[in-house]
């Protein structure tokens, strides 16, 4: 038998199953393992029955500093001589639990937590030390952890956020609280939890079971008090002391409700605009106040009076709720001066809960003055446009109309008008400046424009800067001017073999004029045409038909027939238009084949007109040859410049005109050739220079001269020579300068210095200079002597 002690109760028996007889009914079995004798003298036997385990239970959290004692196992078959062994397996063993194996005491080595772990389940069997043969086969059981109250309730959040409508009901629900209990739920009082609140009184309430809060007063008002801090508390054991507690926070918002009407800090307002305010300009803005936020707070105003409801409206900003007040009606200082109305403010949406309250109505006015102040306004015309109408055939200086503007302030300042000739670029009229009376400067036509776009200008004589514009629109009436005529131009022929009586063409007519009661053509020709004849359809159409039958294009291939066409307006206006009848060649079925083909090959060219296009080509092929021989000649011709070494230093244009056919003394074309026979001396007879002198070479250049001075000698000796030609020169020059330690190559200044020249050092330069100074020094030894 196993037995396990724990708290002085036996919490598991072990049976140890044997082999027995049938228990006869009313005898005992020992559950020691002895076999108790019948009153008969025979032995009664067990039958084989496997272990029965209960649970082991474990106080948690243990205290005490040695191995904490968990239970023991006992096997019938351990008969105290050691030779029995207990074995332990599972959760566990080895780290927590740790079994003798000889006693089979289990104990715990580690305190132990339920809220971590409640149950382990474990596995025991006994075997033989000796034979290690299984005397127990392997059996499982658990080792239950026993709650104690050592978690204090918890919730799940530090703080809590929540709102509630101002003005509700008590008992109106706020926020719902839970907390938690790690400890056993199902074994005594550890884990059942009491809510109470310990700050927020008298203002809510706290639902003890489930902690639900609650409001506890009437009539919480968010404008008096907005924000509540309440603190809730939960503890176990059934809020019994001693007890684990914990607590939270509760930030309750009380959410607007639209109970407070919007009213006037002020009642009376004033505003001043001048008069002119444009229509639609805001002239000052009012302002409500409401003690509501977000949408309860929305405003409307309107105005109530008469007086301020047709000259001005109000609009709600929304930005800042303020009520804008914009003009209507466009403003008259000298008209009215000051309006006084008044205007009402509501809130936008009401909530019907409080509009009958016992407060004052969910609304509130105030008195809104305006003054109006004067400006000095631009004329003003009678009318805004103007459209006047005026017949096509006025002659120029009639009258047209008249304009009429003044000046609005109390002045009444004279006016002087004028027109835009920007928008009478032909000026077509003209206006009075005194009397605004405009009449025409031409005669005006319908037909080239039916509608005139003028602007007249008013302007204030005092102050020019006071203008005003206003369009006139001039609409030309129209008159029976113009004659109908026809409306395309027609190409009609009729046909040889053509029968009296036969249509051949069908005309329309087209008339510039719009007369009112719409056109009304008449077609009439001569009645004595014995050819054609005409028929009016009444349509403004007519039709052409033959009066003969037969016609030749020998006798005549082209008939001109007269037709006139006449309107019905007043004064009646008729035109004659000719039609053109060309006589063709047709088949059977009156379809044209030729017309006047026979004619135009019976009129072939004749000879002297081909004698005279022969004559014309061969004049063309003349001029040809001519212009090609005279090219060529040009290109033989000697050049201005015969030789490179005719330029020299100069590049000679001329572009010069001569003197005329007896001018021969003027100069020298030869010389424009070939300016090697030019004669220095030579000088020009068509002008008269201012100072003669004979023709110089220029001097040599000073020592030390630089170039800009060499240039500008160089040119005004030319400048100033009166023998230069007529025509541009460019002239050359090389000079190196003056400061160089090699000195000077050119031979420009050689005649100054040539007599000075030693050249002895020459024959110092070696056998490459040998010639050299051979020659310079044999001829200065040749000049000496």
């Amino acid at each position: 038998m196993i037995t396990n002690h724990f708290l002085g109760l036996l919490m598991l028996s072990i049976l140890q199953p044997i082999n027995a007889l049938p228990v006869a009914p009313g005898n005992t079995v020992n559950l020691l393992g002895t076999l108790p004798e019948k009153d008969d003298g025979r032995i009664l036997q067990r039958s084989k029955r496997g272990w029965m385990w209960n649970q082991f239970f474990l106080l948690e959290e243990y205290t005490g500093n040695d191995n904490q004692y968990v239970g023991k196992l006992h096997s019938n078959m351990d008969r105290g001589d050691g030779n029995v062994k207990y074995i332990l397996t599972g959760d566990g063993v080895g780290s927590l639990f740790l079994i003798d194996e000889n006693s089979g005491d289990i104990h715990a080595t580690k305190r132990l937590d339920r809220e971590e772990r409640a149950i382990y389940t474990l596995h025991a069997k006994v075997v033989d030390k000796r034979t290690n043969e299984t005397l127990e086969a392997d059996t499982e059981f658990n080792i239950k952890i026993h709650d104690i109250n050592d978690n204090e309730p918890k919730f799940s959040k530090d703080i809590y956020f929540a709102s509630v409508p101002e003005m509700s009901d008590v008992g109106t629900s706020v926020i719902q609280v839970t907390a938690t209990d790690a400890d056993d739920q199902t074994y005594g009082n550890s884990a059942k939890l009491v809510y109470s609140i310990l700050q927020g009184q008298p203002y809510f309430s706290v639902d003890s079971d489930n902690g639900t809060i609650r409001t506890a007063l009437p009539n919480m008002d968010r404008e008096t008090k907005e924000n509540y801090q309440v603190v809730i508390q939960a503890k176990d054991m059934a809020g019994q002391m001693g007890g684990l507690s914990g607590t939270t926070t509760v930030r309750i918002t009380l959410s607007d409700e639209n109970d407070s009407p919007p009213r006037f800090a002020n009642h009376t307002f004033r505003l001043s605009t001048l008069e002119s305010a444009e229509v639609g300009a805001a002239i000052g803005r009012i302002k409500a106040n409401d003690a509501d936020v977000g949408r309860n707070a929305e405003m409307q105003y309107s105005i109530v009076d008469r007086d301020g409801q047709d000259m001005f409206t109000i609009i709600t900003d929304q930005n800042t709720q303020e009520g804008v007040i914009r003009v209507k009606k466009q403003l008259d200082y000298e008209r009215q001066r000051t309006y006084s109305f008044k205007v009402e403010v509501t809130n936008t949406y009401l909530d019907p809960r409080f509009m009958y309250s016992p407060n004052p109505p969910f609304k509130d006015d105030a008195m809104v003055r305006v003054t109006i102040e004067d400006v000095d306004e631009p004329p003003v015309f009678s009318r805004k446009p103007y459209i006047i109408e005026v017949h096509e055939d006025t002659a120029a200086g009639s009258f047209v109309g008249v304009v009429s503007a003044r000046d609005p302030d109390a002045d009444n300042n004279p006016v002087k008008y004028s027109i835009d000739r920007h928008t009478d670029l032909e000026r077509l009229f003209n206006i009075d400046s005194v009397n605004g009376t405009i009449t025409t400067l031409k005669g005006l036509d319908r037909e080239m424009s039916r509608w005139h776009n003028i602007s007249v200008v008013a302007t204030e004589i005092s102050n020019p800067r006071q203008t005003t514009r206003v369009p006139v629109f001039i609409r030309v009436l129209d008159v029976n001017d113009n004659a109908p005529e026809f409306a395309m131009y027609y190409e009609t022929f009729v046909c040889e073999n053509v029968q009296s009586g036969q249509l051949i063409q069908t005309i329309s007519a087209v008339d510039t004029d719009e007369p009112l009661v719409g056109h009304k053509f008449v077609f009439s020709i001569s009645s004595s045409n014995p050819n054609f004849t005409i028929v009016d359809n009444e349509d403004n159409t007519a039709r052409i038909l033959t009066r003969r039958a037969g016609f030749s294009r020998r006798e005549m291939n082209t008939y001109l027939l007269p037709v006139v066409i006449s309107d019905n307006d007043y004064p009646i206006q008729s035109s004659t238009s000719t039609l053109t009848v060309n006589v063709c060649a047709c088949d059977s079925r009156g379809n044209m084949q030729s017309c006047n083909t026979e004619a135009l090959l019976s009129a072939g060219l004749s000879t002297g007109a081909l004698v005279a296009i022969l004559l014309c080509v061969i004049i063309l092929l003349m001029i040809v040859v001519l212009f090609a021989a005279l090219r060529r000649q040009q290109r033989k011709k000697e050049p201005l410049i015969i030789s490179k070494e005719d330029v020299r230093d100069n590049v000679v244009s001329y572009n010069d005109e001569g003197g005329g056919e007896e001018d021969t003394q003027a100069f020298d074309i030869g010389t424009l050739r070939n300016p090697e026979v030019m004669d220095a001396k030579k000088l020009r007879r068509d002008i008269i220079p201012e100072m003669l002198f004979p023709f110089q070479r220029t001097s040599p250049i000073k020592d030390n001269a630089d170039v800009r001075e060499f240039i500008h000698g160089r040119l005004h000796e030319n400048d100033s020579d009166p023998t230069a030609p007529p025509y541009d020169s460019l002239a050359t020059y090389a000079y190196e300068g003056s400061g160089s330690l090699a000195e000077s190559l050119s031979s420009l200044e050689s005649g100054c210095t040539e007599g000075d020249q030693e050249y002895d050092y020459l024959s110092n330069w070696g056998p490459p200079f040998k010639k050299l100074a051979d020659m310079y020094i044999g001829k200065d030894t040749a000049r000496e002597t």
